[in-house]
């Protein structure tokens, strides 16, 4: 890696936890057999008609506040390509006006602090899943049929995207894993998902480019979709670094695609190439009206926003005298509610900690 600099950008989906899907009333349930929580709408049919669904919208804006961005009227799109699980041949999306925008997260990697800056956080809706039958890789590449489940189909995300992630340097990989854990953090205690990626409820993606230290100047990027674990981000943000720099070192080119995961392996493969905005052709979505959430519900929302998960692990450690080992032991085990209840029922603190480990 050396005379290169890293840059990394993340895309991260999380299904919003309502009970029906953004455009209708189709279940918004995981499982389930293949075809069963879906709709006119959810199937793309014609002359059906979307209907926003207000809590999708009430959780959208508590994850811009508790991510410092700012709140706006924004409106719905519609983005343009052609893929089988999308029924309609194009997504329901927000594109140049989202509901959120301009925020930043906080992330400390071995005693230094990044700060990702927050793009955007906009509402979309998920797409249905396919699954290729057949063939060695379970991709649709010598796959011998395809089976379409839309189930999925409609349910509503809200994506977040960063801006470009600079100054990482080798760290970058370790980065890149604590914003997308402290993000899934942040996400479960503010309610609006349950952000299991196991169930991928929650998926990252991972752009990445090279660029020569000190040119200024951003080089090609590559996006590792649906990356589904927080150790698979680290991973494949440390495998696209070497595969760049091998390749750019060598005198050859970075193409603009998308690229699979593989966790078994640990690498990743070419997918298709990478389009750009113009290629899906955008414009607003005729049959939804723009969201102009007023500014009491906004403000009546933020006064709901719980403490956030890292000031209250690191009020919780004072108060208890954990060291930073001790605490991290905790956090990695999942049991800090248990202690804290179990503290404030009279236990003493190291003594919780033993038994709940």
């Amino acid at each position: 890696m050396e005379g290169w600099e890293t840059v990394i950008g993340l895309e991260v989906h999380a299904e919003l936890a309502t009970a029906t899907k953004l455009f209708s009333g189709a279940r918004n349930e995981f499982g389930g057999d293949p075809n069963t929580h879906i709709d006119p709408v959810s199937l793309g049919l014609p002359g059906s008609l979307p209907v926003l669904n207000e809590k999708a919208v009430e959780l959208a804006i508590r994850v811009g506040l508790a991510l410092n961005c700012r709140v706006q009227p924004s409106e719905f799109a519609r983005k343009n390509y052609f893929y089988p699980d999308m029924p309609k041949n194009f997504q329901t999306s927000q594109y140049d006006e989202p509901i959120a925008f301009d925020g930043y997260m906080d992330v400390e990697v071995d005693g230094e602090t990044f700060r990702v800056e927050i793009e955007r956080a906009h509402m979309e809706e998920d797409t249905g899943k396919s699954t290729h039958v057949g063939g060695a890789t379970g991709r649709i590449h010598g796959a011998d049929y395809s089976l379409v489940d839309y189930n999925r189909a409609g349910i509503p995300l809200i994506e977040i995207v960063t801006r470009p992630i600079l100054g990482a340097g080798e760290k970058a990989p370790a980065v890149a894993r604590a914003y997308v854990q402290q993000l899934r953090d942040l996400i479960v205690a503010l309610g609006v998902s349950e952000a299991r990626m196991d169930q991928g409820n929650l998926r990252a993606d991972v752009n990445l480019s090279l660029s020569p230290k000190g040119s200024g100047v951003l080089g090609t990027r590559t996006e590792t979709k649906n990356v589904n674990s927080f150790r698979s981000v680290e991973r494949a943000v440390r495998f696209e670094m070497q595969r760049h720099a091998a390749i750019l070192d060598a005198g050859g080119a970075i193409f603009q695609e998308t690229r699979h995961w593989h966790e078994d392996t640990g690498i990743t493969t070419s997918g298709r190439p990478k389009s750009d905005a113009d290629d899906y052709r955008y414009f607003p979505e005729p049959d939804l009206v723009p969201v102009a959430p007023s500014r009491e519900w906004v403000e009546e929302l933020r006064g709901t926003l719980p403490e956030n998960p890292v000031e209250r692990r690191a009020r919780l450690q004072e108060a208890w005298g954990f060291t930073d080992l001790e605490m991290r032991d905790v956090v990695a085990a999942g049991v800090v509610e248990a202690i804290e209840e179990t503290v404030a029922e009279g236990a003493a603190p190291q003594a919780a900690r033993k038994w709940w480990l």
